[in-house]
């Protein structure tokens, strides 16, 4: 077993994280396949993604509280094994509806990765110190959108859309025996909540009544919301639209999360200098920034992969530097229900990402501007949030101390 501190513990809860993003970038390639195959629209093919994603965001309500009750490892393993049997059942569909049912089981057991990697962290380190951990988890995770993408694309090339769901259920697979012999409980006895719904609602009331977490929770998902209007839309706006080949699509998905990597990176490096909360806004200035030049070359109508994939770089960039700290700021308070709290914040991500991927796919018009438009809002949204509930409502530890202490 590794030690809980341990870099190799990091780089564990990053690939167990990283199955929701492969869940979602890997198969994004197939997205016009898929479509031809089942004789389907885009609306019907982006639902699975929708599915998907608001699947996710409601499991990890159950999710969290369990871990609390059970531990991080029983559930963390048990969530792996249902994505790899609905992973199978996705590779074995036979019409889109069946597709879509398979992805929501698929979302059920995903779940358990990103909230309880978030738990996890929480459970071992301080705020402030959960904010660089999340930062170096987040630019290791950040392979996985580089990666997916361009294997999906490959395995569409070279095979069929199918294998992409077969390669995903062998990766949980890998990762159940992974978390079993790899990574220790953290979870300590007294710290253990009781499962019942009384002691449920409780928790959650609790969060979510706390300003610092509403603030904080809000600023993440208005920016979950800009990065799934561009997964959901990216595809059909590369491919479809500005004529990128299927087997390039991962490339172009490269930059985007290169620029991911960079932020994460300027976030570990800053946190010696600044606060948390002023890379936070540093972050939130820049994807605005950003989102706001793509939609204006959209507008403009100057249709080229590149006018969309360079400022979403950008974009991404600013997101490796917003999600840690705000995921970490909504954590800060609650020690001994990170679990809960995590799923909740995970609950709130995911709805703004569902609520925004649906609304690219049922407003697409054949051309970028939509999403552009709706990444340059959510960026709006969340520095909206910052300035009216994140600077009045602080997380414990952010603040408290000097930026070189």
């Amino acid at each position: 077993m590794l030690a809980l501190t341990s870099i190799w513990t990091t780089i564990l809860l990053a690939a167990a994280v990283a199955l929701a993003p492969m869940a979602i970038d890997m198969y994004l390639p197939a997205f016009p396949q898929i479509g031809s195959d089942f004789d389907a629209n885009t609306a019907q093919v982006q639902l699975t993604l929708s599915i998907y994603i608001a699947g996710f965001a409601f499991a990890q309500l159950i999710c969290g509280p369990l871990a609390d009750r059970f531990g991080r490892k029983p559930i963390m393993i048990g969530g792996m094994l249902i994505f790899a049997l609905a992973s199978i059942g996705c590779a074995l569909a036979t019409n889109i509806e069946m597709l879509q049912l398979f992805r929501f089981l698929q979302a059920l057991g995903g779940s358990a990765g990103p909230v309880l990697a978030r738990a996890i962290v929480r459970d071992v380190y301080t705020p402030r110190d959960a904010a660089k951990i999340l930062a170096m988890l987040a630019g290791m995770m950040a392979l996985a959108p580089a990666i997916a993408p361009t294997l999906g694309g490959f395995i569409v090339a070279i095979f069929d859309w199918h294998w992409i769901f077969i390669v995903m259920a062998a990766y949980a697979l890998i990762m159940v025996a992974v978390i079993a012999f790899g990574i220790p409980e953290p979870l300590r006895p007294e710290n253990r909540q009781p499962f019942r719904m009384c002691n449920l609602l409780r928790n959650y009331r609790l969060v979510s009544t706390d300003p610092t977490f509403i603030g904080y929770a809000l600023t993440s998902a208005a920016v979950y919301g800009g990065l799934f209007a561009y997964l959901s839309g990216s595809a059909f706006v590369l491919i479809d639209v500005l004529g990128v080949a299927p087997e390039h699509f991962g490339l172009y998905n490269a930059v985007t999360a290169a620029g991911y990597l960079i932020g994460n990176i300027a976030s570990i490096r800053l946190a010696s200098r600044y606060t948390p909360d002023q890379i936070l806004r540093y972050g939130l200035l820049g994807g605005l920034a950003s989102g706001a030049i793509m939609t204006a070359l959209a507008y403009s109508q100057f249709y080229s992969p590149w006018a969309v994939v360079l400022p979403q770089a950008a974009v991404m960039a600013s997101l490796g530097m917003i999600l840690p700290q705000s995921m970490a700021g909504a954590l800060a308070n609650f020690p001994k229900m990170a679990g809960s709290a995590s799923a909740l914040l995970g609950f709130t991500q995911m709805a703004a990402a569902a609520a925004a991927g649906a609304l690219v796919g049922h407003l697409h018009d054949g051309t970028p501007l939509v999403m552009a438009t709706i990444i340059t809002a959510c960026a709006a949204l969340a520095l909206f949030a910052y300035l009216f509930l994140v600077q009045r409502y602080p997380a414990q530890d952010f603040e408290a101390q000097s930026a070189n202490s």
